[in-house]
């Protein structure tokens, strides 16, 4: 009977080791031929001969075994370092295996088993000590704030609101996030607790995808950031609604829903409100519905309603609504909506909007508009493509299609009448061969624009003739700096989707002195024939930068050994020559970083009287690939179109592919996950980081978020591992000494030290975390709330929830 269940273990090992030993021969020996890695044909071989020799020589086996483990723990230890992730992908496959192998009925001998087990022990020591020393690698950059500039005055914030207020999505105008708050601090927030949740009753409804990937259609994605107004809070849900909440208790106090049609919100990509905007009509100016909430609507619409009542500004528009379609020409369902509060200043209400990304390059006109925030009258427009730029159209009148948009949050500085936006490319993005001249001269870049002429007075690109999508997705961040004579000179910092930060004087848009940009040489071999690639990228070299290292084969990455070893073949199997490859015809192309960040929409934090900029960053590389669209069209899977009407909906797959009409291309763009849709980029995935921007340097950095909610095949449940996590979703500070920050996939809010970017203090959400958090006062207490209601796009748990924290008890002082 032993002998039996002896050869029933070994038939099973040799099955196990064969498959795997088969698997990874055939795969590594592909690698090698494309000029990778001989580590994973060798671990195959080895693994099929162990798997054979068990069954005569059990003892051989064992041995050959745990020489593969020293062999597999000194090559890791060569290829990535004592970095726990790194040892952990190529060790853990082997390590298991060998744990399986010192069961007590496999391969033995008839000796006792100590004696059988010896080589194996041996060999998992060697291995087990290097993954254990790995565990005390730091994937930090630790510093800690000078105490003067901790303890620095608070500057004149120039935004004329009260201290506990936030008007804005970020809090003031200039888009600093921060709050002159100071009633918590690191030293009593072990007693921040939940003050109240409320749900706004705004849920995913049927046919709304719980995870959806890019142009996938139908995201809920709860991205607000509430303003706080005296006493009462205003937002606006992924189904328009406009809502009105108690500050102090989280009560609804009335609740608007503009009713969008439903054909837009069954062809809209994304279902997001980040925001509403608060404007106070000026008392010169006659009207009955003097405080107004601005609210964008999932049909091309801005609505306007009574900020006491919720009800509609009859004097607004037609009767509180105006069309974001209007002198847009034809506008398929779906190719046009506004996710981002609109930005109001001196009676203008200004905003762009969001066009549909890659599916034509005769889409709508991305021109920015302004309309007199009284009446909804269209005051100007800026069109890149008209001359001249800045005008007023009338009836009939259609803007120049297929220009660079501007979706972001746009933020403004009252003093200069300056609003400044950022700009994306003219559609479609990964194809540019019929851009025109003033597409690539104001795509991928900061425009400031006056306030009430809306006549352009600076631009700065960050991308030439960008391919890459690389827009930029939130409007920069104010901050008076010192310049080389020791006098503040107001500038401006505009974060990127590549990682870097533009330092410019928000009067001109130069560069700060101290602060230069340099144009530095790019990929430019295997483009389409029929498009062009600007030989230099400019690069704000003053400044540091979170833009990831190139990837090199060695940082791919799994959840195995075997897993990894696809995502090597499928390095060496694309196009890649570092950031900025152009995009191939027929060849897949990794694109590092992507258009999904490093920072997204979320922009940067700025604290302005410590001279601190805040940035939580993601990192998860894409692959693209251009092919001819000749045989999709004559397979009848991608119908012709010429941009009358809607858009025809593909056959199969359609999802998957970018169509670009009127291109000779179209495109497949996607994360790039193996198999069990694990990132074949290893981590950190993500970081929250503090740059000191007098110095110029960065103070601390630390991953932030666990794979707690992040498993494979996109699962809910794992093992909390610190590999920093993706997130979507920004941060704020307080003048307390306190940064806070959701957005991270594990459904998080957590609370940081200014000082050492240490954890000081964390909640677990009810959702996913992927927004803004605001800070402000009610009652004498400091509050801190976010928006909990998940990402489609992310993944994470999908929900309606307005959370609010405060201090317990009278800890602290006043809150102002």
């Amino acid at each position: 009977m032993q002998q039996s269940h002896a050869r029933l273990w070994s038939i099973i090992t040799a099955l196990l080791f064969g498959a795997a030993g088969l698997f990874l021969f055939l795969g590594g020996a592909e690698l090698l031929v494309l000029g990778g890695s001989w580590f994973y044909a060798l671990v195959g071989a080895v693994l099929l001969g162990t798997a054979a020799a068990g069954f005569r020589k059990p003892q051989l086996a064992a041995r050959i075994y745990a020489g593969l483990l020293v062999v597999a723990t000194l090559w890791a230890l060569a290829e990535t370092g004592l970095n726990i992730w790194g040892l952990e992908v190529r060790l853990l496959t082997l390590v298991g295996l060998g744990v399986w192998l010192l069961l007590p009925g496999i391969w033995r001998t008839g000796a006792s088993w100590l004696d059988d087990k010896k080589p194996l022990l041996a060999g998992l020591a060697v291995a087990c000590v290097a993954l254990v020393a790995s565990c005390f690698s730091s994937y930090s950059i630790n510093g800690v704030v000078p105490a003067d500039r901790m303890a620095a005055a608070m500057p004149d914030l120039k935004d004329g609101m009260p201290a506990g207020d936030w008007h804005y999505y970020g809090r003031n105008a200039q888009g600093q996030r921060y709050s002159p708050l100071a009633q918590i601090t690191p030293a009593n927030i072990s007693h921040l607790k939940r003050a109240w949740m409320s749900e706004t009753g705004d849920t995913q409804q049927a046919g709304e995808a719980v995870v959806a990937g890019p142009d996938a259609g139908h995201e809920f994605n709860l991205e607000l950031t509430p303003i706080k107004v005296g006493d009462t809070l205003y937002m606006c849900t992924p189904h328009s609604w406009v809502m009105a909440m108690d500050a102090a208790t989280g009560r609804i106090k009335w609740k608007y829903d503009p009713h969008p049609a439903k054909a837009d919100l069954d062809s809209n990509v994304y279902l997001a409100c980040r925001g509403v905007s608060y404007y106070r009509i000026p008392d010169e100016i006659q009207t009955s519905c003097r405080e107004r909430i601005y609210s964008p609507v999932a049909d091309a619409r801005i609505v306007a309603v009574n900020a006491q009542t919720g009800q509609p500004c009859e004097d607004f528009g037609d009767h509180g609504f105006i069309s974001m379609r209007d002198y847009m020409g034809n506008v398929p369902l779906g190719f046009h909506f506004i996710t981002s509060p609109p930005m109001v200043m001196k009676n203008r209400l200004i905003t762009g909007g969001w066009i549909f990304d890659n599916q034509a390059n005769f889409e709508p006109s991305g021109a920015v508009r302004a309309f007199d925030a009284t009446t909804g009258k269209i005051a100007w427009v800026w069109d890149a493509g008209h001359n001249p730029e800045t005008w007023t159209p009338g009836p009939g009148d259609e803007l120049t299609r297929d220009t660079p948009n501007a979706w972001g949050v746009y933020t403004a500085d009252p003093e200069l009448g300056l609003v400044y936006l950022g700009t994306g490319n003219a559609p479609p993005d990964n194809w540019g061969g019929s851009r025109r001249p003033f597409d690539d001269a104001t795509s991928s870049a900061t425009v400031a624009l006056d306030i009430v002429s809306g006549e352009r007075r600076w631009l700065h690109q960050t991308v030439h003739h960008d391919l890459w999508d690389m827009d930029i997705p939130s409007g920069p961040s104010m901050v008076d700096l010192p310049g080389p004579d020791g006098a503040n000179i107001p500038a401006l910092v505009q974060s990127t989707k590549r990682g870097e930060f533009f330092v410019l004087d928000r009067r001109t848009g130069e560069p700060l002195p101290g602060y230069p940009v340099t144009e530095r040489p790019v990929p430019t071999a295997g483009h389409a024939p029929d498009d062009r690639v600007s030989a230099t990228q400019p690069y704000p070299t003053g400044m540091p930068s979170l833009s990831p290292p190139d990837l090199k084969e060695t940082d791919m990455w799994g959840a195995t050994l075997l897993d990894q070893m696809i995502c090597r073949i499928e390095y060496r199997q694309s196009a890649y020559e570092g950031q900025f490859t152009p995009p191939h015809v027929g060849k897949t192309t990794i694109v590092y970083p992507a258009f999904y960040g490093v920072i997204d929409w979320q922009g940067i934090t700025i604290d302005p009287a410590r001279k601190l900029m805040f940035a939580n960053a993601s990192y998860l590389p894409f692959r693209i690939k251009l092919d001819h669209r000749t045989q999709l069209e004559q397979e009848g899977v991608l119908p012709k179109w010429t941009g009358e009407g809607n858009e025809p909906a593909a056959k199969g797959n359609a999802l998957a592919i970018s169509p670009d009409y009127g291109t000779p291309y179209v495109a497949y763009t996607n994360p790039w996950l193996n198999p069990l849709q694990i990132p074949c980029k290893g981590p950190v995935w993500g970081t929250l980081t503090a740059i000191d921007l007098v110095t110029k340097k960065i103070v601390w950095q630390h991953p932030v978020g666990t794979t707690r909610d992040t498993g494979p095949f996109r699962t809910h449940n794992n093992i909390p591992l610190p590999t920093g996590m993706y997130n979507i979703g920004g941060n704020i500070v307080t003048r307390g000494g306190v940064v806070f920050m959701g957005a991270t996939a594990d459904d998080y809010l957590r609370a940081f030290d200014v000082s050492t970017g240490d954890v000081i203090w964390s909640d677990r959400l009810p959702a996913g975390g992927q927004a803004t958090p605001l800070s402000y006062e009610s009652g004498g207490k400091q509050y801190v709330v976010i928006a909990a209601g998940g990402h489609g796009g992310l993944g994470t748990r999908s929900g309606d929830y307005i959370v609010a924290y405060t201090l317990d008890g009278a800890q602290g002082a006043p809150a102002q």
